[in-house]
């Protein structure tokens, strides 16, 4: 039975998942820093944040006890390698760079998926959103800095994280045809804390009891983003509520002001403001093909 159209508690769920995303990036940014003790490697913080959500995941699943059907291992195999390497770059970039640099950088996942879904996925691409990506690129380039002698590595980690998590969503869109949301999420999170495990156990530094309850926090805060997006979803048409996603950057900006007293400076906002109108035009375009492509059917 589909769930009733309701946007103002859609916006409130996506409101609520863009704030958890943030506070993930930001605890990140704390464990690879050394605010709560020697900074831990990022394989190490994204091996806590798959085994936690993970725990939160079975927890849930023997309470409600979800119909699990034969999965396709490896499509979920795939899945979860990506998204095992572009949480780790991004958490890498996290502790390099202020999380709005970071936060901003992310949001060029779709327009990466765009690209590589023309060759993996077989789509056609018109001039509107070859003009969305190539806005968003521009704001990347910015971010870049590449005019202050060096190349930021941050942002650059941040760029191949935003490449990796692009060609997850393509994977996603061939798994999402035929398995749950749950499931997904439940053999994505296994699937990649067997994947972190060794490389976090090559890298492993025994964690400060804050720097515990920060790994755990990561992990179910997480799962509860992924649970606040799906609802979000479930209650209004995306292209009506994925442009809230945006908010991930405000909440990253106000918790890196309050707790490491970063501010984005005038590059940061102008490479921010060009990504997300890039985004923004990109979500305009892949609403009005769905609305066209729904009116047909």
């Amino acid at each position: 039975m589909s769930t009733a159209q309701n946007p103002p508690l859609a916006i409130a769920f996506m409101l609520s998942a863009t704030a958890f995303i943030a506070a993930t990036t930001l605890l990140a940014k704390a464990l690879g820093t050394d605010t709560l003790g020697a900074p831990l490697n990022a394989f190490q913080i994204s091996n806590g944040r798959y085994i936690f959500a993970l725990i939160a995941l079975l927890i849930f699943a023997a309470i409600t006890r979800p119909k699990i059907i034969a999965p396709k291992v490896k499509l979920h195999v795939a899945r979860a390698l990506f998204g095992w390497l572009g949480v780790t770059l991004m958490f890498a970039a996290a502790s390099k760079i202020p999380l709005s640099d970071a936060t901003t950088i992310s949001f060029l996942n779709p327009v990466f998926a765009m690209i590589l879904a023309i060759p993996l996925l077989g789509e056609k691409v018109g001039p509107v959103r070859w003009s969305a990506a190539v806005i968003a690129l521009v704001g990347a380039l910015v971010l870049l800095r590449p005019g202050a002698g060096s190349l930021q590595i941050g942002a650059l980690l941040a760029l191949g994280s935003a490449a990796i998590l692009g060609t997850e969503i393509i994977v996603l869109k061939h798994l999402s045809k035929g398995e749950g949301v749950f499931q997904i999420l439940l053999f994505s999170n296994a699937i990649g804390t067997v994947l972190s495990l060794g490389p976090a156990a090559w890298v492993f530094t025994p964690p400060t009891p804050h720097q515990w309850a920060a790994l755990v926090a990561i992990g179910l805060i997480m799962a509860s983003a992924q649970v606040c997006f799906v609802n979000a979803l479930k209650r209004a048409d995306a292209s009506f509520i994925v442009p809230f996603s945006y908010a991930t950057l405000l909440f990253a900006t106000l918790y890196d002001a309050l707790i490491f007293r970063t501010l984005p400076d005038t590059i940061s906002v102008l490479g921010a403001a060009i990504i997300i109108a890039g985004a923004a035009l990109l979500a305009w375009r892949e609403g009005r093909i769905k609305a066209s492509s729904d009116s047909r059917s």
